[in-house]
């Protein structure tokens, strides 16, 4: 065997095939000078007649190589022809392996292009390994958002950074000649880009010293802006862009390929002008950052550094700072760190059913070997030595493996593309990473790798077989007794693995499919149904004032409110099923304070908001829309809020304050509400406070309107009423409130990774009964005549299915128990995945094991019947 192997390499290595012809050719030089010799020959004459005779080196060498070569490529396309003609012979053998093959290869190739566009491939900009991101810690939330104050004392105190800068999402509106339209944007440091390594395809960067207030409104493009708005005009550097009615003027545009994962999908970039309350002020954070280490800084001494500066801050402005600490990570855990264990446990499914598809088409060699042992043993009785057989078998893998991967592949592209036809839109532009994806050098380097694993286990399968043949045991025996006995030995192994593994992938199917379950039906303690949502964007150059801002707002919702088939509107500055955010620092009067923050969601909401949503009142009462800016300052509260903070005590008409207890910041309790679901699906409930939006104005609002009709058929119809009052507003996101739940980050993950997965484990299912199937229908081929002399000596026919049933059951009990404790483990593993469901699920266990135990037993009991049908004298005869 290893010399094929050798001279199939020497093909691929011509220094070493020239070296064994120089050897070979010297020594027959050798030879014939000895001759020479010995017939009277001085040396000299000897060693010039053996050197004429063989001619020049170099073209014997070439001649012999040639012929070696030809002679070794005509033997393997001999032994492609043969193993071609042995799989038309048996075509059901060779068309279930190479469609296992396939399967087993199309869906671990697929699985792992993500896998490497996600996980494994740098981030497309300069040294990325050396990014990374910044932020705040708190207590509530673990990382949080800079403040713009902390931000400048950090960049100015850290020895640990080559650059440091922040960035802030939002939108804008752009002027357009069909009205204003949303556009996303983002506000950024000036050296945000050189932190990144980025350089613009068009025009300049942002100058240093550019998003200092009071300098120009300038705006960078992103290259799908610039196709969008501007049709990718090449004279747009200097023209102006207006964006919520204040002018800018274009510098530049980014790359195509340039994309920025954490808010992915940017088209308009402007510089950071440090303006209004909130970035001037120190316990206002909005800010994330990113920043790029010196060389020879690691992130956890980076991390170090940032963690000393934060508690310097800390002990410097306790009041707005206590708590705060510091997170470093890199770039590429913030862009993926969500999606890293779905990945994960994806590419373990494929896996899996790569293992469960090679066993299969393993356990089938190795059948057709012990029916072929007639054939190559009488093979080797005509002169064929065993690594001539043994390199048939390469031969038959190879072409099988070549035929099976190559079909795999294409397989796995199709897939890839209806995987990424099913990510919302949304959701891309937060995966920069997977532009592009497809079969690349990493991708195919996998595939060749894992059919090169493959080969060598079809190869060695009858390999391992073929030295225990005896020429004259394979004369005799003709491969049937032998065969029952290794298969059932063997076939009854490889078989409670196939069954361990599938157990493993369908309670992770399992545990999946009601962790969504669970999800889709948690309780957000007010009615989803019936809800349409538009977000509104009010220019500030149009409504300066919060009075004209109030007055719009009515307007709308009177607009809104008249419609044919709606209820009731209401408005929000953060829809519900949003995120846990946007929260506010609070301090009870009359109560000791010990400088600790009490964090809290903030939400500004309408009159109508809470009966918009039909949230349950539990105490006190809701807004008027009278109250305004002129009168006192109400709030309603949470019930989690209610309980956190004054348990086995009423809250209404209680007051708290901003850290401070300044007196305009006083508020009054007046009413208390069920839990609404503030965060997403699978987060917790956090204490909320909601405020009257009328004193306490913001320019992007959302309006929630309750219809009795189909939401989605309104969305036209409300989008068209708030243009119709005035068409300089945007509108964002409009959407049915089901529709905007289904569609969300957390949903889209649970039901993907569990519909994935459920395919894996479903395809498992089959492929493992499958081969239970084989091994008890081929055990009872082999004891045909065992079974026909025990229905001779008087065995009843159920006595006969029993025993082939209770074989059955044997191998059905250890593959389910083994794969049990297998799946428990992997569980632990997967955890995160899992939401309100424990990794040792009883019902979800029991229900695995009963319908793989069923679905075994049902397969199992076609061959017990057929064996309980047996004619005893037909039998006998035929052995």
């Amino acid at each position: 065997m290893m010399g094929i192997f050798r001279r199939i390499g020497s093909l691929f290595n011509r220094s070493a095939l020239d070296r064994e012809i120089e050897a070979e050719l010297a020594a027959h030089i050798c030879m014939r000078i000895e001759d020479n010799i010995a017939a009277g020959m001085s040396r000299r004459e000897a060693t010039r007649d053996a050197r004429l005779r063989f001619g020049n080196a170099t073209v014997t060498k070439e001649r012999v190589a040639a012929m070696d070569t030809n002679l070794l490529l005509s033997s393997l396309w001999a032994d492609a022809r043969y193993a071609l003609r042995q799989f038309a012979k048996n075509p059901g053998f060779a068309i279930t392996a190479i469609l296992m093959i396939a399967l087993g290869t199309g869906a671990s190739v697929a699985i792992f292009a993500f896998v490497d566009a996600a996980l494994l491939k740098p981030l497309p900009y300069r040294d990325p390994t050396r990014i990374a991101s910044v932020t705040e810690t708190v207590k509530l939330m673990g990382r949080a958002n800079l403040s713009y104050p902390d931000y400048l004392d950090w960049k100015r105190m850290n020895t640990v950074f080559q650059s440091f800068d922040v960035y802030a999402g939002g939108g804008d509106l752009l002027n357009t000649p069909t009205g204003a339209m949303p556009v996303p944007g983002l506000r950024v440091t000036d050296g945000f880009f050189r932190t990144l390594g980025v350089h613009p395809m068009l025009g300049r960067d942002f100058y240093e010293g550019e998003d200092l207030p009071g300098t120009g409104n300038t705006v960078i493009l992103s290259y799908a802006g610039w196709q969008k708005w501007f049709a990718g005009r090449q004279d747009i550097l200097g023209q102006k862009a207006t964006l919520s009615g204040i002018p800018y003027t274009i510098v530049g545009v980014l790359p195509k390929d340039f994309d920025f994962a954490p808010r992915g999908g940017m088209q308009f970039w402007l510089p950071f002008h440090a303006k209004g309350s909130c970035d001037l002020r120190r316990s206002c954070h909005g800010l994330e950052g990113i920043a790029r280490l010196k060389d020879g800084v690691t992130m956890q001494a980076a991390l170090a550094e940032m963690q000393s500066i934060a508690a310097q801050l800390e002990r410097q402005y306790p009041g707005d700072n206590r708590g705060q600490g510091a997170a470093v990570d890199p770039l590429s855990e913030i862009i993926v760190g969500d999606i890293r264990p779905i990945l994960l446990t994806l590419l373990a499914g494929a896996g899996l059913l790569m293992v469960i598809a090679s066993v299969n088409v393993a356990s089938l060699l190795l059948v057709r070997s012990e029916s072929r042992k007639r054939e190559f043993a009488l093979r080797g009785a005509l002169g064929a030595s065993r690594i001539r057989l043994i390199r048939q078998f390469l031969v038959e893998s190879f072409v099988m493996v070549a035929v099976g991967s190559s079909i795999g592949v294409g397989l796995s592209f199709a897939a890839m593309r209806i995987l990424m036809g099913l990510i919302p839109e949304f959701m891309m532009s937060q995966m920069p990473f997977l532009v592009g994806l497809g079969l690349n050098n990493h991708v195919l380097a996998f595939a060749i790798g894992i059919s090169g694993l493959s080969l060598l286990l079809f190869a060695l399968t009858p390999m391992l077989r073929l030295p225990l043949l005896s020429i004259r045991d394979g004369l005799a025996e003709g491969g049937r007794a032998s065969a029952g006995r290794l298969w059932r030995r063997l076939g009854a192994n490889l078989v409670i693995v196939e069954l361990a593994i599938a157990v493993v992938l369908l309670v992770g199917a399992g545990l999946l499919a009601k962790s969504f379950y669970r999800l889709l039906h948690v309780d957000v303690h007010f009615h989803p149904e019936h809800l349409a949502l538009v977000g509104v964007m009010v220019p500030e150059t149009l409504y300066p004032k919060d009075q004209d801002v109030m007055t719009l707002q009515r307007k709308l919702t009177d607009r809104i409110s008249a419609l044919p088939g709606v209820e009731s509107v209401g408005l929000t500055s953060t829809p519900p099923v949003s995120f846990n955010g946007n929260t506010d620092w609070i301090r009870f009067v009359g109560r000791p304070y010990d400088g600790q923050h009490i964090e809290v969601n903030m939400r500004d909401v309408s009159a109508d908001y809470i009966h918009t949503l039909q949230a349950k009142l539990m105490r006190g009462r809701l807004f008027t829309d009278a109250e305004d800016d002129t009168k006192p300052k109400v709030v309603i509260i949470n019930q989690t809020l209610a309980k956190m903070y004054f348990p086995n005590q009423d809250p209404i008409g209680q007051r708290f304050g901003n850290t401070d207890l300044d007196p305009k910041s006083l508020k009054e309790i007046i009413g208390v509400v069920d839990d609404i679901k503030e965060g997403s699906l699978d987060s917790e409930i956090w204490p909320a406070v909601y405020y009257p939006i009328n004193q306490d104005q913001d320019r992007y609002f959302t309006m929630i309107v309750r219809t009795s009709e189909a939401e989605g058929s309104m969305l036209p119809t409300l989008v068209n009423t708030i243009h119709e009052v005035d068409r300089g507003l945007g509108t964002d996101n409009p959407i049915g409130f089901m529709d905007r739940i289904q569609q969300g980050p957390s949903t889209y993950l649970h039901r993907s990774s569990a519909w994935l997965v459920g395919g894996f484990a479903a395809i498992a299912l089959i492929l493992s009964v499958v081969g239970l199937y084989g091994v008890i229908a081929y055990s009872v081929s082999q004891r045909t005549r065992e079974i026909g002399v025990r229905m001779a000596l008087g065995a009843q026919r159920g006595s006969i299915s029993q025993m082939v049933l209770k074989e059955a059951s044997w191998l059905t009990a250890a593959g389910i128990g083994g794969g049990l404790i297998c799946a428990i483990g992997a569980a632990i593993l997967m955890r995160k995945l899992l939401f309100g469901t424990a990794v040792w699920d009883a019902p979800t266990l029991c229900g695995v094991a009963l319908v793989l135990g069923a679905s075994a037993l049902l397969a199992s009991y076609i061959p017990a019947r057929r064996a309980a049908s047996v004619d005893p004298m037909i039998a006998l005869r035929c052995e």
